[in-house]
């Protein structure tokens, strides 16, 4: 029961950024393929926007290389939590923040579109949901050490 407990808190983790982390990448995408209508030169700042919602995908990965290897039979169900706990938290904050930083970079490619100079105040403003992303899997390093 506790290996089963502990491997769902991986699989949130890693699959709840990661779906996080491709529906918001699919939303800039889909950002840029507009403003390349009306500005084709501006594709790479919009690339770049378009891009950042892939780190939370990441920050799930990184905290599941963390954990994989702390899950193995015979483990006690508090560690067993732990790892769920971790693995929901990393997991929903991502999932949501990543949908969160492409509505923001969405905007911020339209403006670029329309003729706006918005890439730098689009990469400030992005970086406040990946802040939280960032603290979900600082949280979770700290919840490493209660093992």
């Amino acid at each position: 029961m506790e290996t089963i407990v502990a491997t769902t808190g991986l699989a949130l983790m890693v699959g709840l950024s990661g779906i996080g982390s491709a529906i918001g990448l699919s939303m800039a995408g889909s950002s840029v393929l507009g403003m390349i209508k009306k500005k084709p030169e501006a594709f790479g700042n919009a690339l770049v926007l378009s891009g950042l919602p892939a780190t939370q995908g990441l920050y799930g990965f990184v905290a599941f290389i963390l954990y994989s290897g702390d899950v193995k039979t015979g483990i006690t169900m508090f560690h067993a939590a732990v790892v769920f706990g971790a693995g929901l938290a990393v997991g929903l904050v991502c999932f949501i923040s990543a949908i969160q930083q492409a509505n923001v970079c969405s905007s911020g490619i339209q403006a670029i579109g329309g003729g706006h100079d918005a890439f730098g105040k689009t990469m400030i403003l992005a970086a406040f949901p990946e802040f939280y992303a960032i603290l979900s899997l600082v949280a979770a390093i700290l919840m490493k050490g209660l093992l």
